[in-house]
């Protein structure tokens, strides 16, 4: 397998990979093609496991000798044992979980800390379509019609923050960014992220 660079990966993961530290035992669910994984494991010697449930994905991980499971990993996280893993991260996913409090509570409880990244609904050119079309928003970060969307809910950065707060977790590390869709390039939104970022990032941990 040709390991990427970080400069290869998708923006939103090369911030993910900056948060992790070296040595660490991590668990990437939803891990696609396993570019994250294979940065980790040789840039920071990670102890790495991914779960993802596209059958050729996986099956390239593990051709490619990362070690994946292949799977629904909304069913399979319940099976690893209390603080298993340093990190568990979720990119750009949680906006097509089912019961997203559930999980979280579950990454909480196998990982010592879990990463999340997802698109900010709130960004100002959804805003503007709301305001000015009247219909349901469309953005390279969201880009289905309602009726074919993958994507069950949507996410404002707000939201987390006081969903995390509404339920006893805490906020580590928090990360907005502007980028395009499955781009390895972006910038990180220092003012009015809440308007003005398309994908946030956050770290959190259970409070004790």
């Amino acid at each position: 397998m040709v390991f990427p660079e970080t400069e290869e990966m998708r923006f939103d993961l090369q911030v993910i990979a900056s948060w992790i530290d070296p040595g660490s035992r991590v668990l990437d669910l939803g891990c696609g093609n396993g570019e994250l994984l294979a940065w980790l494991t040789v840039h920071k010697k990670v102890s790495g496991v991914g779960i993802e449930l596209d059958e050729e994905k996986a099956a390239f991980c593990i051709a490619n000798g990362l070690s994946v499971l292949q799977g629904d990993f909304n069913d399979e996280v319940d099976d690893y044992p209390d603080k298993r893993f340093d990190y568990v991260i979720l990119s750009q996913t949680l906006q097509q979980v089912y019961e997203p409090a559930r999980l979280l509570y579950s990454l909480s409880r196998i990982g010592r800390r879990f990463i999340v990244s997802f698109p900010n609904f709130s960004h100002f050119s959804i805003r503007l379509q709301l305001l000015l079309k009247g219909m349901a928003p469309k953005s390279k970060e969201l880009p289905y019609n309602w009726y074919d969307t993958p994507n069950i809910r949507v996410i404002t950065l707000k939201d987390f923050k006081n969903f995390a707060r509404d339920v006893g977790y805490r906020i580590v590390e928090e990360t907005a960014i502007k980028t395009d869709h499955h781009a390895n390039y972006g910038r990180v939104v220092k003012s009015l992220s809440n308007f003005r970022a398309t994908y946030g990032i956050f770290m959190i941990e259970k409070e004790a």
